[in-house]
């Protein structure tokens, strides 16, 4: 099948759909964790190890699919990513133990895992890089924009509509069957394609970029830690500290932090390109203290100052790292340097928030969000300190 022409508005229109649905129906369980505790009996500290299976799931899903657009095409692993998604929400729909929501969430994982580097890479080829509207650009605000809306959609949902764990995922199996529908009817994007092969993908860290890459994803992931940490214990925190039953009110928190994350992207276009990342890292640093402050004084609106500015660090942060893939990186291994930075990503996204719960087990939720705090900052300083040492501007060649 030939390559789609680039520049293509309506082809555009539909992978960032289908990148944005996909995503947002990764985090549709977020405001709705309280309402599974109470319907199958799980204490709040199983939400960290549900939240955890998914986003190990993308991980493996990166490392195993990374590629597989590089390989196969763009097309199809866009719409296996939307097919899985439809599966996932109906998986969700007859849910009603634990295990069977893990299996969701490995389902969701999967569908994160292969859009993540397919859409980016489809968005580049059907963008023109002089375009005013840059391919990273609608990249992160579709991944970003779709994690923001799935929580408060879900939340609002939740408060408003019937069967509140019924209908968020009928809403959502609606619009990933539009996408799979839109996707299946363009064409594909990659004029190059290296044929299948099943293995397990090296990390691969583009040689040209390699030290600009390992700034950003360290700098992004360490934001991407506090994202998950928020995702996995706002409904926690605003329940049993807050005690507000409001599920909109916990999704406002995680729909400000990915929304600030897509927006973070923006004010990069004002800041010296050698000092974007230093920004970032300072963000982190105010974002954690803000955290902490939320809870050691129970405060509600500290938290939610706190997601905002993580959430511009973090997107200034992602945004570096993707240009940076899409402009300066081989086209032939862009798919797999994407998935690779995500990779990252989604690994720091799991990895704390399994530590947090643990942390919540040993002594309760302020304590462990306070030494979870203190531990962002440390990350981010370390960053910051590199940056500091190498004296060398971010986007020079590495």
């Amino acid at each position: 099948m030939s390559p789609h022409r680039p520049g293509s508005g309506t082809a555009t229109a539909v992978v960032a759909f289908a990148f944005w649905i996909t995503m947002a129906g990764t985090t549709v369980p977020t405001t709705l964790y309280p309402l599974y505790g109470d319907a199958m009996g799980f204490s709040p500290v199983t939400v960290t190890g549900i939240f955890a299976v998914y986003a190990i799931g993308v991980v493996v899903g990166l490392l195993v699919l990374g590629r597989l657009s590089d390989q196969i095409g763009r097309r199809p692993v866009l719409l296996a990513a939307t097919s899985l998604s439809v599966c996932g929400a109906l998986v969700f729909l007859v849910a009603e133990s634990v295990p069977v929501l893990c299996v969701a969430r490995v389902i969701s994982g999967f569908s994160a895992a292969l859009v993540t580097g397919a859409a980016t890479a489809s968005l580049t080829e059907l963008i023109p890089q002089d375009s005013r509207i840059k391919p990273a650009t609608v990249a992160l605000f579709a991944n970003m924009g779709g994690l923001a809306s799935g929580t408060l959609a879900a939340g609002v949902l939740a408060d408003l509509a019937p069967s509140p764990l019924r209908t968020p995922w009928v809403v959502t199996l609606v619009l990933a069957a539009i996408a799979v529908i839109g996707v299946a009817s363009t064409r594909e994007t990659a004029a190059h394609r290296s044929g299948f092969t099943l293995r397990l993908q090296p990390l691969h860290v583009p040689t040209e970029i390699r030290s600009d890459f390992l700034r950003s994803a360290m700098a992004a992931g360490t934001g991407f830690a506090v994202l998950g940490v928020l995702t996995a214990v706002t409904g926690l925190f605003t329940g049993t500290v807050l005690h507000e039953s409001s599920h909109t009110l916990a999704g406002l928190v995680v729909f400000t932090a990915f929304a600030c994350t897509a927006l973070g992207q923006l004010p990069v276009r004002t800041v010296r390109p050698g000092a974007v990342l230093a920004v970032a890292c300072l963000g982190l640093v105010l974002g954690a203290a803000l955290m902490a402050t939320a809870m050691a004084t129970r405060a509600f609106a500290p938290l939610l100052i706190a997601a905002a500015v993580n959430g511009l660090a973090t997107g200034m942060a992602v945004s570096h790292g993707i240009r940076d893939i899409t402009t300066r990186s081989e086209p032939r291994h862009r798919g797999a340097s994407v998935s690779t930075f995500f990779a990252v990503l989604y690994s720091m996204l799991a990895v704390p928030a399994i530590g947090v719960g643990v942390l919540i087990r040993a002594t309760s939720l302020r304590p462990a969000g306070e030494i979870f705090s203190a531990a962002v900052a440390v990350l981010a300083l370390v960053v910051l300190l590199s940056l500091v040492l190498t004296r060398k501007p971010a986007g020079t060649p590495a």
